[in-house]
């Protein structure tokens, strides 16, 4: 099943004959909407979680600061995220995600990987090239202790990050927070 709301899970997961076995939605480090209600449940019904946009559009990938770090013609540009306001908050917090990533020995977006295997969900992320797939697979080998997950929660809990996924006129459609 793909981006459904609680209430759908709950149904899917209890439906004779089409049982859920997992639940594919948007969650990263940037976007945390599933925590209080849809990861709670998919667990409650032995549901697995595999996570869609781990690194938030590129946002978690550790090269997208500020706005001139974005092309000119970048459709991204076109998402809240990534508005000059709002990427200044989510780049300030992105840098703090780095220097945790250099003390790990991994990259920013290998960090971000980890902390979504550390909570117990599959991440997906795009690989455009067989390197990018090996660095991101890479992140299954980053150990995170508790102590870094706590560092990481103090200044990425959720609601840190600005700005919704979508235009306000969009996020209506979306059912899965």
């Amino acid at each position: 099943m793909s981006s459904a709301s609680r209430a759908g899970t709950s149904r899917g997961g209890v439906t004779p004959g089409h049982p859920v076995s997992v639940l594919q939605t948007e969650y990263s480090l940037a976007g945390r909407g599933v925590e209080d209600k849809i990861l709670p449940t998919c667990r409650e019904l032995g549901i697995g979680f595999v996570a869609r946009g781990p690194l938030s559009r590129g946002l978690l990938g550790g090269q997208i600061l500020a706005d001139e770090d974005l092309a000119t013609d970048d459709l991204r540009r076109f998402l809240p995220r990534f508005e000059p306001a709002d990427l200044a908050v989510n780049g300030a917090i992105v840098a703090r995600l780095g220097e945790v990533a250099l003390e790990k020995g991994c990259s920013t977006a290998q960090l971000a990987l980890a902390w979504l295997v550390a909570q117990g969900v599959v991440p997906i992320p795009g690989s455009q090239t067989r390197r990018d797939f090996e660095e991101n697979a890479a992140a299954l080998h980053v150990d995170l202790t508790p102590a870094d997950l706590a560092r990481i929660e103090a200044f990425a809990p959720p609601g840190a990050f600005a700005g919704e996924r979508f235009r306000a006129g969009l996020m209506h459609l979306v059912e899965d927070e």
